[in-house]
This record gives C-alpha cells, structure tokens and sequence, in this order.
C-alpha cells in the first residue's frame, strides 16, 4: 500500500500572510523615536524649552546646539522634543473622538436604516457642504483659541467621513451569509451588530485613522501657525515653524527642523496606514 505525503503547501502561504508588510514595519520604526520623545521629553531634551538666553540668541547649529537656538535662545532640539508630545497628543485627539463617534452612529445608521439613516445622512451632508480646515477654523474662532477647543471643533466636522465608511460597510456585510445565520439562531440585534458585523466593518475605518493622524497633526501645526492651536509658549511644531517665519534667512533652522519633524510625522503615519492597508486587504 503506498501512502501520500501530506501536502506542506498551506503552510508557507500561511506564514506570508502573517509577514509583516515592509511599508508597515519602516512605519513603525519611524514610530518608536516619537513615542520615546511624547513620553520621555525631559529625559532626551538637553534644555529647557521654555527658558530664555539672552546670551545664546539666533546660534547656528553646533555641538552645544545641534538643531540651533532661536530669537529668544532657546535651544531648538529641546523645543522639537517637547514638541513631539504636544503632536502626538493632537495626531490622537483629533482623531479618536471622530473615529468612535463616527464608527458607532455609522455602525447604528447602517444596521437600523430607515428614518435614523435619513436624519443623519442629513445632517453629514449638511456638514460637508462646507470646506473642512474653513469649518475648523470658523468653529475654533468663535470658541476661541486653545487646543481644548481644536479637539471640539474637529470632532464636530471629522466623524463625517468614518460614518460614511462604517455605514457602508455594515450595511454590505449584514446582507452576508453569517449575519443572517447570527439572526436565525436567535442572537439579539446588539449582539449581532456589535459582536458579529462591527468587527468585519472597521477594518476600513481603522485605515483611515492612521493615515487621518497625519493630516491631524498638519492640521495642528497650521492651527498653530494662525494663533488658533497651542498657544506660546508651549513647544509645537506649528507654532515653532510660525515663529521663524521671519527669520527664514538669517536663521533658518528655527523654522526647518520644526518643518523637517512635521514631514516626518506625516510620512511615518502615512505608511503604517499604508500598510495596514495592504495588510488587512482581503485576499482571494
């Protein structure tokens, strides 16, 4: 009697689907100075950023330096670190209260449809009908400006786009074969919504959030370029790139490394977005 071996096939297909995408790993790794800077700025600034020094104004980058001094002597890098704190906190807040809001009323529309759907498809179109950053801007306005009021203003304008993504999903994949096998066997809406459709249906959002904290931060720093966001003299980027508007020749690195930080911050959530893209997108 002869025997078969056992096909190995299914075995490295499977490993190469848990291989992490290089797009997400350099994302990451881009990610790890940044976290180590929002959460140990004291321990990797070697300045103040906030104290004065007459005796140091507009230095150039040297070893006592490395990133240069502004008009006031303070030392740039110590600026940029504690910056990456006030950044980062901006890159979540303005994202993760749009993102749970949104997800949750678009996961509820989509699954109850009906007149809910109706009311809040109003109400998005409504929001929508206006640019976004001239929305922000009139709404920080009014409120006045600070970053407790930037986090309300962007929440108010940003959910619109993950209702629309959650919405869309949940109304496709309750259609599906395992949602209506969920319902015939008895389980509650809430448990079908939640348990069974929402975890399929986010993928998409969850995307969105890590590219959506790039253009976070970027909304940030143009904020606090016009005197709307963080206000001096606390250290962000937006601010810091403000401040040496006027100092582009003669002191360029007070403006440039705070610029270069932005840049990357925004490349290094634009990737791992990407490749969670590529990493969650389904496979035939």
């Amino acid at each position: 009697m002869t025997t078969t071996a056992p096909t190995t096939t299914g075995v490295p297909r499977a490993r190469s689907r848990r291989r992490v995408k290089p797009t997400l790993a350099l994302g990451l790794v881009l990610l790890v100075p940044f976290v180590l800077a929002a959460l140990a700025p004291r321990l990797l600034a070697p300045y103040s950023p906030t104290d004065f020094d007459y005796s140091a104004i507009l230095q150039a980058p040297s070893a006592k330096h490395p990133f240069g001094t502004d008009n006031f002597g303070r030392d740039v890098l110590s600026r940029v670190i504690h910056g990456t704190r006030v950044d980062m906190q901006i890159a979540v807040f303005t994202t993760l209260f749009p993102f749970v809001f949104g997800s949750l009323l678009g996961a509820l529309t989509g699954f109850v449809g009906r007149w809910a759907d109706a009311v809040v498809g109003r109400v998005a179109d409504l929001v929508v009908v206006f640019p976004f950053l001239v929305l922000v801007i009139a709404i920080v306005a009014v409120l006045g400006p600070g970053l407790t009021n930037m986090y309300i203003a962007v929440s108010a304008v940003g959910w619109v786009a993950y209702w629309r993504l959650v919405r869309g999903e949940v109304v496709a994949h309750k259609q599906t074969e395992y949602a209506q096998a969920a319902r015939v066997l008895g389980f509650s809406p809430t448990r079908v919504l939640l348990r069974h459709i929402l975890p399929n249906a986010i993928t998409p959002a969850i995307v969105y959030l890590m590219t959506d904290m790039s253009l976070g931060i970027l909304l940030g720093a143009s904020l606090g370029y016009l005197g709307l966001g963080a206000q001096p003299p606390t250290p962000e980027w937006g601010v810091m790139v403000a401040d040496g508007k006027n100092f582009m020749v003669t002191a360029w690195w007070i403006s440039g490394f705070p610029g270069l930080a932005l840049t990357l911050a925004g490349v290094t959530f634009s990737l791992i977005g990407d490749g969670l893209a590529d990493a969650l997108r389904p496979r035939s």
